[in-house]
């Protein structure tokens, strides 16, 4: 490196130097224009405000729900049935710490494998874990 190769930064633009005169094309008013609350010091409005009309995002319609029971329900993967024997309900998903003790509800989805018969009462289950179930010789009570 030498020092008649240093160059300035090609991306770097310098601040806008405003109220230089007419010549510098930001005088006088300096890029504001004439009155109005954007031309004074200090005076902007909150993101988002139309200057009173009714702002675009409250025009629009809400989308969108939030199920008040989806926290109720706690998700339990088949290959964690594997330590259980026997029938298995809520309160011993709830006893093994598979499922939050706040859950009402509980829900077994296909993931992994198994291979002992168990009985699930009360649970629900999906058409994939009802199968993989019923093929290791279990059951589901609703």
């Amino acid at each position: 490196m030498r020092l008649n190769t240093i160059k300035p930064d090609p991306h770097r633009t310098a601040a806008r130097r405003v109220g230089r005169g007419g010549g510098s094309g930001l005088g006088k008013t300096c890029g504001r224009g004439h009155k109005g609350q954007r031309a004074r010091a200090g005076g902007y409005h909150k993101l988002g405000f139309e200057g009173g009309q009714m702002p675009l995002q409250r025009r629009l319609p809400k989308f969108g729900f939030r199920s008040p029971m989806a926290g109720d329900t706690g998700s339990v993967r088949l290959s964690e049935l594997k330590g259980f024997e026997g029938t298995i309900d809520l309160a011993a998903l709830k006893a093994a710490n598979v499922v939050g003790a706040a859950a009402t509800r509980a829900r077994v989805f296909l993931s992994g494998t198994i291979d002992q018969a168990l009985v699930l009462r009360g649970v629900a289950v999906t058409k994939g874990a009802r199968a993989a179930i019923e093929a290791a010789g279990g059951r589901v009570e609703d």
